[in-house]
């Protein structure tokens, strides 16, 4: 029985009617190439990892994506992602994929690829993001709540960005407030703004 996450089924059943069938047979493929496959969510998408990232798929308005996070090692620059995210172009039905041998094939590889430690040429590092600024309204609130505080000087600089984003991004004032009154309780808690989705 392969071990699967809740929220890769809400993904899908939130999917296009198109995106579902293609969704559904990646999972079942890369499951059965991959037993110990883990399911996770990353950048909003279904994800799966063994011994490392190996693969991910997504869904759009009018087609799906697949990919390998080693993918120039798998496909030997013989993937279709000028077409779209991932190595496979733009997925809009199960028949666009290759056979489901070829496709197993790919798995086996990246596993492989992970199993070995070998990382992928075309990652190089990003220098890192300057520190978040604070905006006046975060420092304030902030002020007036220790516990939060303690929470957002004790977070790395990614954690203190996510929080600082989700209340800057709010199209209104009014959902802004919200945000930041949101964010005070939960970091007054001792949590991340991703706390949800952690360990689900």
């Amino acid at each position: 029985m392969p071990t699967t996450d809740p929220r890769i089924d809400t993904y899908i059943a939130k999917s296009p009617d198109f995106a579902k069938p293609i969704l559904v047979y990646l999972r079942q493929v890369v499951h059965s190439a991959c037993p110990t496959v883990e399911e996770t969510m990353k950048w909003s998408s279904p994800h799966f990892m063994y011994e490392g990232m190996l693969c991910g798929m997504s869904s759009f308005k009018a087609h799906c994506a697949f990919g390998f996070w080693k993918g120039s090692l798998i496909l030997d620059g013989n993937g279709r992602n000028a077409e779209a995210m991932g190595q496979f172009g733009r997925i809009t039905s199960v028949s666009d994929l290759p056979p489901k041998k070829a496709l197993t094939g790919y798995i086996k590889k990246a596993m492989e690829l992970n199993e070995k430690g070998i990382k992928s040429p075309n990652r190089a590092k990003r220098a890192p993001k300057p520190e978040v600024k604070v905006p006046k309204d975060v420092a304030t609130a902030l002020g007036k709540n220790k516990k939060a505080r303690a929470t957002f000087d004790k977070f790395s600089p990614s954690h203190r960005r996510e929080y600082v984003e989700w209340i800057t991004e709010a199209k209104t004032e009014a959902t802004r407030q919200r945000r930041l009154e949101t964010a005070i309780g939960w970091m007054a808690e001792g949590k991340s703004r991703n706390w949800k989705y952690i360990n689900c």
